[in-house]
């Protein structure tokens, strides 16, 4: 994967959502859209003459009034009522990084980042992506976004070792990432300080799905804060 041929480095974004869910979201707004139509339609028909209602296409009555009435309070309400849910089982995304011992051989420290759901609701992962930059390499410029096994392969020909280097974890379809307000982390992957030392950025890409079908979206480094003196491994 040359880095001439991928796109451009992702910067820390916000999470962003990125879909929403075709028939939790769309089929209220098309009802409402239909039925204001027919409001229209009901209006302009009920202030022509008398007589002319007589002729086609005026003839042509749709709903009464009063069942019109109900039926858009009913289909505002949906629309209110979904976007006010979506918004409350919204996922929060998010990851933490630390220097830790246990995920290495050898026990020692590895920068350590696992990722969180702050929100309240379960959210599962629609897809789990990364791309690596290599120290030396054009920070401009990445490879393509490809799973864990294709990005565990480019680090081997970088002169990286499984489980002694560093350690990926693959999220799959499904996964759930369940709602916390203690901040617990599902762990992403752990990184040496020759890894650290090797490698400029390590973006991952993870995309959720909420309860409602609305499909949420957050890019990263695992990298970041890794180098901060703050941070600094102990030994």
């Amino acid at each position: 994967m040359a880095a001439g041929s991928g796109d451009a480095v992702p910067s820390p974004l916000a999470q962003r959502r990125v879909r929403r869910s075709p028939l939790l979201f769309t089929a209220p707004l098309v009802m409402l859209g239909v039925l204001t139509l027919v409001l229209v339609w009901e209006s302009v028909r009920g202030n022509i003459a008398p007589d002319a209602r007589a002729e086609w296409p005026w003839r042509l009555q749709v709903l009464d009034m009063e069942a019109l009435g109900s039926l858009l309070a009913v289909a505002v309400g949906a629309v209110l009522a979904r976007a006010q849910y979506a918004r409350t089982v919204r996922p929060y995304l998010g990851w933490r990084g630390s220097w830790t011992k246990g995920h290495l051989r050898g026990d020692s420290q590895a920068w350590t980042v696992g990722v969180l759901n702050g929100g309240q609701h379960i959210a599962t992962v629609e897809s789990y992506e990364c791309r690596v930059v290599l120290a030396g390499g054009d920070r401009h410029t990445c490879s393509r976004w490809t799973d864990i096994s294709v990005a565990v392969a480019e680090l081997g020909r970088a002169g990286l070792v499984v489980a002694e280097d560093f350690q990926l974890v693959e999220l799959g379809v499904g996964f759930p990432l369940v709602g916390t307000s203690s901040y617990e982390t599902v762990l992403m992957g752990a990184f040496s300080k020759k890894f650290v030392e090797r490698v400029d950025a390590l973006h991952v890409r993870i995309r959720v799905t909420d309860v409602v079908g609305d499909s949420h979206e957050r890019t990263g480094d695992c990298m970041r804060g890794a180098r901060a003196n703050a941070h600094a491994p102990l030994d």
